[in-house]
């Protein structure tokens, strides 16, 4: 937990994107739908249209300040909101103000330019509230404590979460390590540049289930494995994200800046909850690396793992697809 020692809002700022639109070499600027965003994931793809020339994206962004922000008795003054962009890859950082809907609103909104050739892959997109307190100008008094991800390249908003798929023969995989696990449907490898799901073709129909164009039960069926793997993927990749992170001289873990930073950024609200993500992340590791705390920690990463897979959403699918077919059946 941070200290301040000054007053500051108590509750977190809520970030809502609003619009996306990409400017193209000629000129002209292609607004996207909202299959853009998405607010649940808290994640823009920006390679929905699969324009592979834009030059620069405009997000709309709309910002609200928790309550007390514009009290009479604040003690602040010169309050001002701004979006932050932040590419850890290529350290570009962008900066806007916001604007406030009206006189006396906790309502702010604007936009923010990205630039194509600011970013390789993924930003970090966070709203802070600045102003002068006890005589300091441009002191914090209040953050988002759920930032959103701006993928330039994805064309979905699938969170912080890419996955390379692979169907491979376990018993016959150039790939000797495999062989051991023959009888295995599939294995999630996170030692790679990105998460890689291996799926098993030696188990027979397996692979034509997952690919899910049968119709009827089959599809529901194919929505559960996929939800099923896709919770392996995230148990799986969130301990491979805190297994062999970096550590401040104070002994502090630092997150990392590729796909692993923001596997953790997405889960640890869930993880360990009402806290901010760098405390959050403090707590996991001194768990992981101390003497107690990590087996009961356990329930937490996998429940973050089942929210994220949408696997409340398969099951409730199936169980209706499930309810038809019977009644079907009995008609």
């Amino acid at each position: 937990m941070k200290f301040y020692p000054y007053k500051r809002l108590n509750r977190p700022i809520t970030l809502r994107v609003t619009s996306a639109s990409l400017k193209l070499p000629d000129g002209s600027r292609d607004h996207l739908d909202t299959s853009a965003y998405s607010t649940p994931q808290r994640t823009v793809a920006l390679g929905v249209a699969q324009h592979e020339d834009w030059v620069s994206a405009r997000i709309g962004l709309s910002a609200t300040l928790p309550p007390g922000a514009n009290a009479p008795e604040a003690p602040w003054s010169d309050l001002r909101v701004l979006a932050v962009l932040t590419d850890g890859e290529t350290n570009v950082r962008t900066a806007v103000d916001l604007r406030q809907d009206a006189p006396g609103s906790k309502e702010w909104s604007g936009d923010i330019e990205v630039f194509r050739d600011d970013h390789v892959g993924r930003a970090v997109l966070a709203a802070h509230a600045v102003a002068t307190v006890d005589d300091v100008a441009g002191r914090a008094i209040a953050e988002t404590d759920e930032d959103w991800t701006v993928d330039v390249a994805a064309e979905e908003p699938l969170g912080g979460l890419r996955l390379d798929v692979k169907q491979t023969s376990f018993s016959k995989s150039a790939r000797e390590w495999l062989h051991a696990y023959f009888d295995a449907p599939w294995i999630v490898d996170a030692s790679g540049r990105v998460p890689t799901v291996l799926v098993n073709t030696d188990i027979e129909g397996f692979s034509d289930l997952l690919g899910g164009d049968s119709g009827g039960i089959e599809n529901k069926v194919h929505e559960m494995l996929v939800s099923q793997m896709a919770t392996d993927v995230w148990v799986a990749v969130f301990h491979s994200s805190v297994g062999d992170l970096e550590v401040e001289p104070d002994g502090s873990p630092v997150f990392p800046t590729d796909w692993q930073g923001e596997v953790l950024r997405e889960m640890l609200p869930d993880v360990v909850p009402g806290v901010h993500v760098e405390e959050a992340l403090r707590q996991v590791h001194r768990r992981r690396t101390g003497d107690a705390g990590w087996v009961e920690l356990q329930t937490r990463i996998h429940y973050a793992a089942v929210r994220r897979a949408g696997a409340s959403k398969a099951l409730a699918n199936a169980l209706r697809g499930l309810h038809q077919m019977n009644r079907g059946d009995g008609a």
